[in-house]
């Protein structure tokens, strides 16, 4: 899944456009925190300080071309757009189109998960991608960099497909319309090792569990939940 070596984070390098390349940022986004336990040795920190800067550079990068491409739009509408632009299956998506895998240093055992572990791996090495980046060139070129690869592939699908409609506050519609309470959400399990972890969320309306999700925070996990109550409790309301 990985090469190693100096030679092809540079031939990435080269293939994003940077200019010059005076630290190890990329070699330490791309190294998971696994990796480190199998090699002590390793000369790169693993990238989840990275993660977290990336995670808020994106952020800002997103919310400035919205901001700047929809004038009309009242905040709620640009979080929830924002928000399906850069949860993490857009983002492995990116990844996976960018190839990040094969850069990525990991233990022999994560490189044996597939599905959304291996999903939330690839993504959270594109956020410390985003954060390295930001360090080594500018905002600006991180700004290119995201409206290239993220913001203009995926925005037209999902205002298409609506996709970007947060399941949390339809959910809530639909209980205070049908039912006069707010739905509360409870984090039923959590499993998965510190760096790696997997929440279980339920959504309840009252006493009554009407959906459960999973995800790699409890935030999304109680999204997921909140679509799985959805499709559960929208063909009731279209029969009625």
């Amino acid at each position: 899944m990985r090469k190693e070596g100096k030679d092809e984070c540079e031939a990435f390098a080269r293939q994003l456009g940077m200019q010059s390349r005076k630290t190890g940022l990329l070699e330490e986004a791309f190294t998971h925190r696994s990796y480190l336990n199998e090699h002590p040795d390793w000369p790169h920190a693993h990238n989840e300080r990275l993660e977290y800067l990336g995670d808020a550079v994106l952020e800002l990068a997103v919310s400035e071309h919205l901001f700047q491409k929809f004038p009309q739009a009242p905040e709620g509408e640009l979080t929830v757009l924002r928000a399906s632009l850069v949860n993490y299956q857009i983002l492995a998506r990116v990844a996976a189109e960018l190839d990040l895998g094969k850069y990525i240093h990991m233990s022999r055992s994560e490189m044996k998960d597939t599905g959304r572990a291996r999903e939330v791996i690839l993504a959270n090495a594109f956020e410390a991608l985003v954060g390295a980046l930001y360090l080594e060139e500018s905002f600006v070129f991180v700004e290119r960099f995201v409206l290239q690869y993220v913001v203009t592939p995926h925005i037209e699908e999902i205002l298409k497909t609506k996709s970007y409609r947060d399941p949390k506050s339809e959910l809530q519609e639909l209980a205070q319309e049908k039912e006069r309470i707010t739905p509360i959400y409870r984090i039923l399990s959590e499993s998965g090792p510190a760096h790696n972890r997997e929440f279980r969320a339920g959504a309840y309306i009252g006493e009554e569990l009407v959906g459960e999700g999973m995800g790699p925070s409890k935030q999304e996990a109680e999204v997921a939940a909140a679509k799985a109550a959805l499709t559960r409790i929208l063909p009731k309301k279209q029969r009625t």
